[in-house]
């Protein structure tokens, strides 16, 4: 029976050289001379720290530049507030990744909704769709790509 896999993930080797790029941008920039600003990568978040708001909002639009080039769907960005703690100001962005339990249901509702011979279940941070036709499969990734959701999807694990 084929299936496939509903998964949005981040390719973390592209956002690192994407964060990288950024970093060096800003560090040549002539706008940035003689400030404390600086991008910190760690697991989940993105940290920028600067003198001002304004350059955090500069800061964010070369990372989101440098992300979109890299095929980053920007759509996985969390955006927080910008803290101020003595002369500097920080701003935490996180990566989201792996599908929450409201989207999730949100997609099999939708599936459900089409009343498509396929089922849909959801398996963890993923969720699994399988039919008796490859036609039905394709016709759910064309209806899940229409759609307006919060997370970037991706289709993985296609079988036959």
């Amino acid at each position: 029976m084929p299936s496939f896999d509903i998964i949005s993930e981040l390719d973390r080797h592209e956002v690192s050289n994407a964060i990288d790029q950024a970093s060096k941008e800003i560090n040549t920039r002539f706008d940035f001379k003689g400030t404390q600003s600086s991008l910190e990568l760690t697991d989940e978040k993105l940290i920028m720290v600067s003198e001002s708001t304004f350059q955090l909002q500069q800061m964010f639009s070369v990372v989101v530049s440098k992300l979109s080039r890299r095929g980053v769907d920007v759509a996985c960005l969390d955006v927080g507030e910008a803290k101020g703690s003595g002369k500097l100001m920080r701003q935490e962005i996180t990566l989201k990744q792996g599908l929450d339990s409201p989207l999730a249901k949100q997609i099999v509702k939708l599936i459900k909704d089409k009343k498509l011979k396929v089922q849909a279940a959801i398996h963890g941070d993923k969720v699994k769709v399988t039919g008796k036709k490859r036609d039905d499969l394709q016709e759910v990734i064309h209806m899940l790509k229409e759609e307006k959701l919060s997370m970037p999807l991706q289709y993985d694990n296609f079988r036959e």
